[in-house]
């Protein structure tokens, strides 16, 4: 029997040329491919960045550009995804398949600690999608807090982390179960995790 995920893969809109190429070359080039954010998530934070009109897009956790891309296919002309990424080989990557596509030029790729990078950016950011190493989650949230417009949206992946935010078996898991637990009671945010993939928690800022 066809289990649900890959009758929602099948009708959901398949990725572009640009993107879809990305998986096969990552495959190819990186030891872990499976970090892509992938199809459903993406289709997700699309069409929330056309719904809430959004130009001015911020990524934590490049990896080799599939996430970034997907994104700044559907922003306006004049839109930017400004995407921070701490290794610099993956940077690399990303840039590569960036640069075969038109939309190629709305992303902007930092490389460097998420950590040192934040505080130097201008704040109006209308979505911000946190995909970085988890165990410093609770400090990047409140790391792009203030960068994030009244009204936006903050999107952090892998919530669920296999399970494994039950049994609490390493440093990742910790930080990601914390934020998991406070983030339901943050009168900030309306929060909502998704049973996409690994999870994914969707913010948004009062």
């Amino acid at each position: 029997m066809i289990d649900f995920s890959t009758y929602a893969l099948a009708h959901s809109t398949p990725d572009t040329d640009a993107v879809a190429a990305i998986i096969p070359s990552t495959e190819a080039q990186h030891e872990m491919p499976g970090m892509i954010s992938g199809l459903i998530e993406m289709r997700l934070l699309q069409i929330i960045i056309v719904s809430i009109q959004a130009k001015r897009v911020l990524e934590l956790g490049c990896f080799t550009g599939y996430s970034a891309l997907s994104m700044a296919e559907v922003l306006p002309e004049d839109g930017e995804v400004v995407s921070l990424e701490v290794d610099p080989r993956i940077a690399e990557m990303a840039k590569a398949h960036l640069e075969k596509s038109p939309h190629g030029p709305k992303v902007r790729v930092i490389l460097g600690k998420a950590s040192e990078t934040l505080p130097t950016l201008s704040p109006g950011f209308d979505l911000v999608f946190i995909d970085a190493d988890k165990a410093n989650y609770p400090q990047y949230l409140e790391g792009v807090y203030p960068l994030v417009r009244q009204g936006g949206v903050i999107a952090i992946d892998n919530t669920w982390l296999s399970g494994s935010v039950l049994t609490l078996n390493g440093p990742a898991q910790v930080a990601v179960a914390s934020l998991n637990e406070a983030l339901v009671q943050d009168k900030r945010f309306r929060c909502v995790m998704l049973p996409i993939r690994d999870g994914l928690t969707l913010l948004y800022k009062y």
